[in-house]
Parts: structure tokens; C-alpha cells; sequence
């Protein structure tokens, strides 16, 4: 259809569908569908009548653009359309939830920065000319700012022409971070590892003092450098000549009716042993003895073990069960001794010199029979009255407080490690508590069960009250062997799954179960 011209100054009139196909900006046209004088903008054809505000943009969509961007500048583009019913705009303006970060420009779309990575954001859009500023959009759907990892932190320790490096990531800007480079200084030799696990940087020379600094990399690009690193200096001492070993046995079962403490596994400490490169050394974990129930024997701990070709085997030695019933199940002897029975003799299991301590007496002569608490690896148990005087469980040993700091094992107290603590015996008014070490807690009289001895500890066992069935005693806790090297060291292999800490200029590898290791 051909387009008509208005009487009104030659301006073409129609439909909405006859608007001139190759307009140009300014151009006006008369839409008799509508009844209005339309005049051409940058962004389409709007009414000309009286001045209005614009209305609400419509379709916003955002889109992260977290490629290059610095961790915590983040960017999206946020992209709308233009509404064209009332006044015609001149600058539109993007504004985030949270944070309100805008960004303000005359067409579509607008790029907002500063944005917090891994954070999720919704977007709204306003319209505004001369005569005010429209209502906001209808929100974007959510869209998580990414950006690359913030920097990592690094420290090292000196190995033999080696260093371990430990990486505590940052945060990860959003995006998986899949790899993380290592520098070093001098020499500036770069290596790169897929996790931030301890890494063994390689190459070093002896009696060279060196630095390292890290990147993290993810999606988006590498991080900012970390600060760098404490210096160490490679050397080729020997650490296979001096390697400290800590076994604990599996600690004893607590007594039944009136039952006394489990003593706690015993504790073997052998200081700067001799293992040979290529040797495989095999670690038997010892399990915590079965507490006393149906008026049974409570079972010493199992041992725990070292050994190896040519190597003298290490044995800790399990703890003793409690006694229990009236004295008719004899306290037994261990690596710790166990709780006397309040019963029959009230007579305690006595420890092994070096690996732990004898077990504390229960009264027989009643009428409440308290029992003794089982011993442990750093003092005896606590003997029972018949005044009711509490039969607490031997403490365990303290000595190795660094070594529980390093790998997190030891039952921690106020940031002093104890390993192996004898249960608490039966009482009737003042429960016996377990001994600093995982040792269990006795039972008040009642038909209650012993607190089980901590796994791992070589705690003892609480004794139970009395009750075929209710009042049996606790378990004793499971075993536990810790190997520490001086220097940096890896295990050439390993089964297990033993767990690797560096700490304060050591190696150590931690065994919750039995394994082997070859290095």
C-alpha cells in the first residue's frame, strides 16, 4: 500500500504496520490505527504528546562475565528491552541486589562492576528523561558473579635437595580452582599441582636458601600472587637414621556390677629408631578390649606393633579389663592395669613400666563397694573408699602434646594433648571420670553401661553398674602409632591410608588402622 501524507505539513500517515520501512531519526508519522503523531528515536518510534516520564524497561537478562576479572570485581551485562508507550528515554540505569552496584548508559545492554565473587545477584532496570524516572523493572533471574581465585597462602619446609609446600587456598572467586603454579626464588623454577594437599617441590639445591610464592587458577584466569614464603634451606641429613615412633595398644574393657576401670592401652615411645630405604614396615593397630556384660570376663586391649626385616618388632602392650562382679572377675594386668572390683579382694591390675601405670583398688568391705578406675599411661588409677571417694581413671600421658598439635589426635584439653587415660570405676554418688586421654567415665549405681574408652586413644573403659544387660561395662578405645622424621619426607608407598603432617620441621605419619609403609 502506497503511504498517504497528511493534510497536517506533508507528514505520512497510516497504520501501525505502513511506518516507513527505512526511517531515520526525527522522521514523524501520523499512525491513524492509533490516533497519535509518532516521531522516530534512536530507540524506535514513540508518541509525540504531552511530556512524559519513560515507562519500565521490560526482558531484563543478565550475563556473568567472570573471564579476567579480579577477585571481588566481579561483571555482568544486563540486557533489556525498551518500552515505547509513554515519554521517550535518555539514560537507563542498572542496579543490583544485593549490594546496589549500578551502572547508568543510553541504550542496551549495560556492563555493572564491582561485584563480590561468588555472590548471586538479580538485576532491575529504570528509564528516565528530562520529565523523571520510570518504576523498575521486573528483576533478572539470579546470576552468581565469578571471577578468578583470591590469592592463595604458602609455606615451606626444607627437605633433601626438596622443600614441602603447603597451599591454604583463598577463596575460589566461584569457579573451581584446578590448578595451583609454585615459584620459586632464586632459580624462578615454576611447578604446578592440581591440589592444594602438600606438594614436594623438587630440584632444590642443598645449602640454598629458598622462598616460593603461589597462584591459584580457575575458569577465569590466575589470582594475584600470595605473599611469599618462610625460607628454608635444603640439606642432605639423613632422616631415615632418626625416626621417633609412638605406639599405643588398644585400651582395656570396663568391669560389670561394681566394676572397675579398663586401664588404658599402653604406651611405647622409641626415640631416633634406624629404618632402611626400601624396607616395608608393617603396623598392627590394636582394638580396644569388649567391656564386661551377662557377667562375663571384661578383655584386655589388643597390642599394638611395629615391625619390619631386621627390625626388632615394638609391642604396646593392651590394657587391662576391669573387675566386676563382687570380685568374682579378677582386675587384669596390662600395659595400664585395670580397676579393682568394689567386691570380693577390690584388687587392681598392675601396669607395665614404660607404657603405663597399675590400676587403683575397689573397697570390698561395702555396702556401697565402689571400684577403683583403671590406670594410665601418665598416673595410676584412682583408688575407691567406701566413702564413696571417687575411683577416677588414671590420666594419660601429656609428653606428646606437640605431636597431638601436629596431627590432631590425643584428646586436646585446654591445648594440652594427652594418649591413653583409664577409665573411671563404678561409684554410687560420685561418678569415677575417665582419665584425660579418651579414658571412658564410670556409672553411678543404677543399671547404667561405662562410657566407652575415645578410639585411637587407647583409652580404658568405664565400669558398669550392676544389671546383666544394662549395667555392662564400656569398650576400651582403639590404638593409635604416630612415625616422626626430622625434615621433609614422603613415603614412597603406603597402605592404610595413614594420614602425612608437616609440622615445625618434622613428618609425621599418623595410623587410625593397620597398614604398612616403605620409604
Amino acid at each position: 500500500m502506497a503511504i498517504r501524507k497528511s493534510s497536517v505539513s506533508g507528514t505520512p500517515s497510516g497504520n501501525t504496520a505502513n511506518r516507513p520501512a527505512s526511517p531515520q531519526v526525527g522522521q514523524t508519522y501520523f499512525n491513524g490505527e492509533l490516533g497519535i503523531l509518532e516521531i522516530y528515536t534512536a530507540h524506535g518510534w514513540f508518541p509525540t504528546v504531552a511530556p512524559q516520564t519513560p515507562a519500565a524497561p521490560t526482558s531484563v537478562v543478565a550475563t556473568n562475565q567472570g573471564t579476567s576479572r579480579a577477585y571481588n570485581n566481579g561483571q555482568a551485562s544486563v540486557a533489556f528491552n525498551v518500552t515505547n508507550t509513554a515519554g521517550t528515554p535518555s539514560t537507563f540505569t542498572v542496579t543490583s541486589s544485593p549490594g546496589s552496584y549500578t551502572a547508568t548508559g543510553s541504550s542496551s545492554p549495560l556492563t555493572v562492576t564491582g561485584l563480590q565473587s561468588s555472590t548471586q545477584y538479580t538485576y532491575t532496570v529504570t528509564a528516565a528523561n528530562a520529565f523523571g524516572t520510570s518504576s523498575a523493572s521486573s528483576a533478572s533471574s539470579a546470576v552468581t558473579a565469578t571471577t578468578v581465585p583470591q590469592a592463595p597462602s604458602i609455606s615451606a619446609s626444607a627437605g633433601n635437595a626438596q622443600a614441602d609446600i603447603t597451599i591454604t587456598p583463598g577463596a575460589t572467586g566461584g569457579s573451581s580452582i584446578t590448578q595451583y603454579t609454585i615459584i620459586s626464588n632464586p632459580a624462578t623454577t615454576t611447578q604446578t599441582t592440581s591440589s592444594s594437599s602438600l606438594y614436594t617441590f623438587t630440584g632444590l639445591t642443598n645449602g640454598t636458601a629458598y622462598t616460593f610464592t603461589a597462584t591459584a587458577t580457575n575458569a577465569n584466569g590466575t589470582s594475584a600472587s600470595s605473599s611469599t614464603s618462610n625460607s628454608v634451606t635444603p640439606s642432605a641429613v639423613n632422616p631415615f637414621n632418626s625416626v621417633d615412633i609412638m605406639l599405643i595398644a588398644g585400651g582395656g574393657g570396663g568391669g560389670q556390677d561394681s566394676g572397675g576401670g579398663g586401664g588404658a592401652g599402653g604406651l611405647l615411645y622409641t626415640p631416633t629408631q634406624a629404618l632402611v630405604q626400601g624396607t616395608t614396615y608393617t603396623i598392627l593397630i590394636g582394638n580396644g578390649g569388649a567391656g564386661s556384660v551377662s557377667y562375663s570376663d571384661a578383655m584386655s586391649g589388643e597390642n599394638s606393633t611395629f615391625s619390619g626385616s631386621g627390625f626388632t618388632t615394638l609391642t604396646a602392650t593392651g590394657g587391662g579389663g576391669g573387675g566386676g562382679i563382687g570380685g568374682s572377675y579378677a582386675a587384669k594386668s596390662g600395659g595400664s592395669g585395670g580397676g579393682g572390683s568394689g567386691g570380693g579382694s577390690g584388687a587392681a591390675g598392675t601396669g607395665i613400666n614404660g607404657q603405663g601405670n597399675n590400676g587403683g583398688t575397689g573397697d570390698p568391705s561395702g555396702p556401697n563397694y565402689p571400684a577403683g578406675g583403671g590406670g594410665g599411661a601418665g598416673g595410676v588409677g584412682g583408688n575407691a573408699a567406701r566413702s564413696d571417694t571417687n575411683g577416677a581413671g588414671g590420666v594419660g600421658s601429656s609428653t606428646y602434646t606437640s605431636w597431638g598439635a601436629a596431627t590432631s589426635s590425643g584428646e586436646n584439653v585446654n591445648g594440652t594433648y594427652y594418649y591413653a587415660g583409664g577409665g573411671g570405676g563404678t561409684n554410687v554418688n560420685y561418678r569415677g571420670l575417665g582419665g584425660y586421654g579418651g579414658g571412658g567415665a564410670g556409672m553411678l549405681n543404677g543399671s547404667n553401661p561405662g562410657i566407652a574408652g575415645t578410639v585411637n586413644t587407647g583409652g580404658g573403659g568405664g565400669g558398669g553398674t550392676s544389671g546383666a544387660s544394662t549395667g555392662v561395662g564400656g569398650n576400651g578405645g582403639s590404638g593409635l602409632a604416630i612415625l616422626r622424621l626430622p625434615t621433609s619426607v614422603t613415603a614412597s608407598s603406603t597402605t592404610g591410608s595413614p594420614t602425612r603432617y608437616f609440622s615445625n620441621g618434622y613428618t609425621y605419619y599418623k595410623f587410625t588402622g593397620s597398614g604398612s609403609i616403605t620409604f
